[in-house]
This record gives structure tokens, C-alpha cells and sequence, in this order.
């Protein structure tokens, strides 16, 4: 792309460039736990925009605290949660899924995303696939994506008949309901966000070397198909919110208060409290008169190229 001369352009640029800055930010919120949120440089950006990176990651740590003691108590009581996931491409569902799961322990946590259903799965119970993944006590299931991709994906794109749709329609709030009746509590998100933001996010992928794995043939159609997913995303709403499972909006246009937002409102949704936990004391390691450690060989050695 050649330097950006109209104010459009700039614009353009400098969007871009608080695009890779998110980026960085995604790294920094992974480093070490003595890192100061928002103390390492990003350049080319403003102090008003530093302070709410600052703020941003102030903010993702106390939610994140709270999700901890949100995840023992699940434990503890023998919860089992699930959380759905749902809106158009590039509106944010990954990176909320990573904030959230990030700190927690993956043998509680886990994200099901689940591939294309094979022949054998076509064949099934619509929603057999899916159950296979539900929670048992004591854990969280976040599906990326879920069973509302026959509402979704396959009704825009033509993969069901309008009588597997009517079908569908008609069993999810049974479904639904049958989980809650099981002590499942189901807690379901959609990401909204506008036409040019998804327009925005699809151009930064194709820029980016690192993000291009992330479109898929499906993903451009459905930027061509924008208004089809609108109108399925309404009659969805219409016909599968309903009390024991509603939906919530996370408006997703800024993508890191969206994640802020989506997070402290699922931990209003658990009604935990903090499990005191006895402190943790290191036992002293033990020291053996027969203990030999034997020498690992050279050749097993990974060459420290760093």
C-alpha cells in the first residue's frame, strides 16, 4: 500500500496501526506477572490513548482476579456452566474467549469449537455433537461458536432445508430448557458489530500475514452475504430468547471494551462467592545420601541459539 495521502487514507493508517497496537497489547497481557500494565512503549501513539491502554489492563486484571474466584467456586459447588458465543466473523468472539480462559485452569475450562460435521454426525440428532462437550460438575464449557450455527452459517449459506430450520426453531428452547432443568446454567452472547468495523477487520486480515489463516472462503461470503446474516440473526433472536436461556448484546465495535464489558457481566450472572482457601505452605525438599543425578547427554541438548 502506497503512503496515505487523502484524510480517508491517513485515517485508514492510523486505524491500522491501533490495530497492530491491540495486537501488541494481546502479547504484553500474556508476559511475566511482575509487567506493569501499559508501562511498555507503543509507538506512534498519544498519551490520551496510552492512559486507556492503561487503563484497559487495569481493568482485564481485577475481572480476570474475579474470574478465579469465580472458577473455585464452581468447583467447589459442583456448577456446571456453559457459555455460548455467537455473532458475526471478526466481531471479537476469539479474543474475549481468550481473556477469559487465560488465567484459568485449563482441567475446569474448556473452549469448544467445534469443526464442519462430518457424514456420520449429518446423520445424527441435530444437537448430539454438542452435547458430547457439556459440562460435568464443577466445570466451564465455552462453546466458540455452538448449535446456533444451523440459525446462522447454515441457513445464509444453504446447508439446511427450511424444514430442518423450522425443526430446529422449535426444539432449542426445549433443549435448552431440558439443560437448565439438569442444573446446566446456560449463559449466551452475541457480538454485534457494524458493517464498516467487519469491513475494517476483514482489510486488516488480508494485510496481515499472521491473520490470513483466520479467512476462510465462508468468512469472504459472508461479508458479500451481510444483509442474509442480519435477517437470520433477527428471526434467531425472536424465536430462541427465552427466560431459562436469554441472549445478551455485546456491542463489539471496540473491541477491548467489549471484552471488559462481556467479562464483569458473565460474573453477574454467577451468583459465586470467594472459597477460602488454606494457605499454602512449600513442604522442604528432601536430601538423600543414595541420591545421584546422572548427567544428561550433549547430543540431547537443545542448542541455546537465544
Amino acid at each position: 500500500m502506497t503512503a496515505p495521502e487523502s484524510d480517508k487514507e491517513r485515517n485508514t493508517f492510523r486505524r491500522i496501526h491501533s490495530d497492530l497496537v491491540d495486537d501488541f497489547d494481546e502479547e504484553l497481557e500474556l508476559e511475566s506477572e511482575d509487567y506493569q500494565a501499559g508501562d511498555v512503549p507503543a509507538k506512534g501513539i498519544s498519551e490520551a490513548e496510552r492512559l486507556v491502554r492503561r487503563r484497559y489492563f487495569k481493568e482485564l486484571f481485577h475481572l480476570q482476579t474475579e474470574l478465579i474466584k469465580m472458577q473455585d467456586w464452581i468447583v467447589a459447588k459442583g456448577h456446571k456452566l456453559v457459555i455460548v458465543f455467537e455473532g458475526r466473523d471478526a466481531a471479537g468472539k476469539g479474543g474475549v474467549i481468550k481473556r477469559i480462559t487465560q488465567r484459568l485452569n485449563p482441567r475446569v475450562v474448556r473452549v469448544a469449537a467445534l469443526p464442519a460435521p462430518t457424514e456420520r454426525e449429518k446423520s445424527q440428532w441435530y444437537f448430539q455433537r454438542y452435547v458430547t462437550h457439556l459440562p460435568a460438575g464443577g466445570e466451564i464449557v465455552l462453546f466458540d461458536r455452538s448449535w446456533y450455527n444451523r440459525a446462522g452459517v447454515e441457513r445464509v449459506m444453504g446447508f439446511c432445508s427450511e424444514a430442518d430450520l423450522e425443526e430446529f426453531f422449535r426444539s432449542v428452547p426445549e433443549f435448552e430448557k431440558m439443560l437448565v432443568r439438569s442444573g446446566i446454567q446456560i449463559v449466551k452472547y452475541w457480538f454485534s458489530i457494524s458493517d464498516e468495523e467487519q469491513e475494517f477487520r476483514f482489510m486488516c486480515r488480508t494485510m496481515d500475514p499472521m491473520k490470513q489463516w483466520k479467512l476462510s472462503k465462508m468468512d469472504l461470503e459472508s461479508r458479500r452475504r451481510w444483509e442474509a446474516y442480519t435477517k437470520a440473526k433477527e428471526a434467531m433472536f425472536a424465536r430462541t430468547h427465552h427466560p431459562d436461556a436469554p441472549w445478551w448484546v455485546v456491542m463489539a465495535n471496540d473491541k477491548k471494551r467489549a471484552r471488559l464489558n462481556c467479562i464483569k457481566h458473565l460474573l453477574s450472572q454467577v451468583k459465586y462467592q470467594e472459597i477460602p482457601h488454606t494457605p499454602l505452605v512449600l513442604p522442604k525438599r528432601e536430601h538423600r545420601e543414595d541420591y545421584h543425578r546422572i548427567p544428561v547427554p550433549k547430543e540431547m541438548i537443545v542448542p541455546e541459539a537465544y
